[in-house]
């Protein structure tokens, strides 16, 4: 079973990048991206990447991340 642990700092950030973590992406309560890794991040952006074509751009301001982890 998977649990939810919410990235807030660039300090979790950058733990879930290191590990290469699978990241759920949710905005206005909805979920908007699943299963990629963070590849990049900056203070107001988080880039995600499912594939080698999938790379996504998320405003830090406007989603909240999370890495799924198994229990």
């Amino acid at each position: 079973m998977a649990r939810n642990q919410k990235l807030v700092t660039d300090a979790d950030l950058d733990e879930a990048m290191e590990r290469e973590a699978r990241i759920r992406v949710f905005q206005d309560d909805h979920m908007v991206g699943t299963g990629g890794t963070i590849v990049r991040y900056t203070e107001d952006m988080v880039v995600i990447q499912n594939s080698v074509s999938d790379v996504t751009y998320y405003r830090r301001d406007e989603c909240e991340f999370f890495e799924m982890r198994k229990s």
